[in-house]
C-alpha cells in the first residue's frame, strides 16, 4: 500500500489577503462610484512604487526614504487589494488589465527593492539575485496557466512576504543598525525563500503534492 506524503503547510502573508479585502471593500466601492477605474488604481500603485524605489537610489538609502519604505508598500498592497476587487466586483476586468496587473507587480518590485544595492555596505550582488528570483516566482506562477493550471500564489516569498520582508530590513537599517555580515545573510535567506517559492508554484501547478 502506497502512503501519500502530506505536504508541509507554508504560512505566507497572502493568506491574509480576505481580511484585507474586506477591510478596503468601502473604500473600492467609493472609488467605483467615483468613477476611477481598476486600470487606474494599479498605474497609480506603479507610480508610488518607482518614486519610493528613485528616493532610496538617489539618496543611497538615507533614513528618511527607508523609513517611507513600509507605509508606502502598506499602500501598494491596499492599491493592489482595490484594483482587483474593482476588476473582479464592478466588472472592470479587461484583457489590458490583466497584463498591466502582472508587469506592475515585477516593474514595483524591481523599482523599490533594486535600489538597496546603492546603500554602502549592502551587497549589489545580493540584492540583485532576490530582485531577479522574485521577478522567476511571478514567472512561475504566471507559467501554471500556460498547462492549463490556475496562476499560482504558492510559497514562502509571494508578493506580501516579499514587503514584510524589505520593510523589515529596510527599518533596521534605517535605524541605525550598519549594514555588513548580517544584511548578506538575510539577502542569501530571501533568496532560498524565492527558490523554494518557485518550486512551490512549479508543484503546485503540475498537481504534485
Amino acid at each position: 500500500m502506497r502512503v501519500r506524503r502530506r505536504e508541509t503547510p507554508v504560512v505566507s502573508v497572502y493568506q491574509l489577503k480576505p481580511k484585507f479585502q474586506n477591510l478596503l471593500r468601502p473604500l473600492t466601492a467609493a472609488l467605483a462610484s467615483a468613477g476611477v477605474t481598476a486600470n487606474q488604481v494599479t498605474v497609480a500603485a506603479a507610480l508610488i512604487s518607482i518614486a519610493e524605489g528613485a528616493a532610496i537610489w538617489a539618496s543611497n538609502g538615507a533614513n528618511w526614504a527607508l523609513f517611507l519604505l513600509p507605509p508606502v508598500l502598506l499602500v501598494r498592497m491596499a492599491l493592489n487589494a482595490v484594483d482587483g476587487m474593482l476588476a473582479r466586483e464592478f466588472a472592470h476586468k479587461s484583457r489590458l488589465g490583466a497584463m498591466l496587473n502582472e508587469l506592475g507587480d515585477v516593474i514595483s518590485d524591481i523599482a523599490l527593492y533594486l535600489p538597496f544595492a546603492a546603500i554602502a555596505g549592502v551587497s549589489a550582488i545580493l540584492v540583485g539575485l532576490v530582485v531577479a528570483i522574485a521577478a522567476a516566482t511571478e514567472a512561475a506562477g504566471l507559467a501554471a496557466l500556460q498547462i492549463g493550471a490556475p496562476r499560482r500564489y504558492d510559497g514562502p516569498f509571494g508578493k506580501s512576504d516579499r514587503a514584510v520582508f524589505f520593510s523589515a530590513l529596510a527599518l533596521a537599517l534605517a535605524a541605525g543598525i550598519e549594514p555588513g555580515r548580517w544584511t548578506s545573510g538575510v539577502l542569501i535567506a530571501g533568496a532560498a525563500l524565492g527558490l523554494l517559492t518557485i518550486v512551490r508554484r512549479v508543484r503546485a501547478a503540475l498537481g504534485k503534492p
